[in-house]
């Protein structure tokens, strides 16, 4: 199979049931940055340590928000009426929630703002909150406007913005890095 098929050299691509979109299609917009979080958080797990107590929850939020691309590209599972069924479900929302706790329960208290940076891992896993917050935000916005957007999708997204700065904060502990902490020049903040 060839990686190029030159479909795509007028603009335009194929949604995952069928059909052509120019390539600035919201959906194109919405899966295109699944991907762009997708590999930021491939960025993180690479720099964790191979002992690292994160490799398996960060590798299920990339199988998860891949299907959640899928979903966003138009692909859609129906059941037997007809009705279509979201990817997401209520059971990966509460893993998102169970590691959370999980892993707030060992972190120090916050008392300050947390700057992104530390340690590698959790510098980029920073990054990859920043990317999921965009993406909620075309979720809603495109779920508000047009779009079939599940809105357990968009408490996942939301809540796995979450988990991922959390999950920033827990590499730096497991790298024992100490986070960086935001220090206003504004007196009384």
């Amino acid at each position: 199979m060839k990686i190029y098929t030159k479909t795509g050299d007028t603009g335009e691509t194929s949604l995952a049931m069928g059909g052509r979109v120019h390539k600035f299609d919201p959906r194109v917009e919405l899966y295109g940055t699944t991907d762009e979080l997708n590999s930021v958080l491939g960025i993180a797990i690479g720099f964790l340590h191979e002992s690292s107590s994160l490799h398996e929850s960060l590798s299920l939020a990339q199988n998860l928000l891949f299907e959640l691309g899928s979903e966003l590209a138009g692909y859609h599972k129906q059941d037997a009426s007809g009705e279509l069924i979201p990817i997401i479900q209520e059971a990966d929302i509460l893993y998102l929630e169970q590691r959370i706790d999980e892993w707030t329960e060992k972190l120090e208290p916050l008392k300050h703002f947390v700057l992104p940076g530390g340690s590698k891992s959790a510098s980029f896993l920073h990054q990859a909150r920043t990317v999921c917050r965009r993406l909620e935000r075309r979720m809603v916005f495109e779920a508000k406007e047009h779009l079939w957007i599940p809105s357990r999708s968009i408490v996942f997204i939301n809540r796995l913005s979450d988990f991922l700065f959390v999950a920033s904060r827990y590499a730096n502990l497991e790298a024992n890095v100490k986070e960086p902490i935001w220090i206003s020049r504004v007196k009384g903040k």
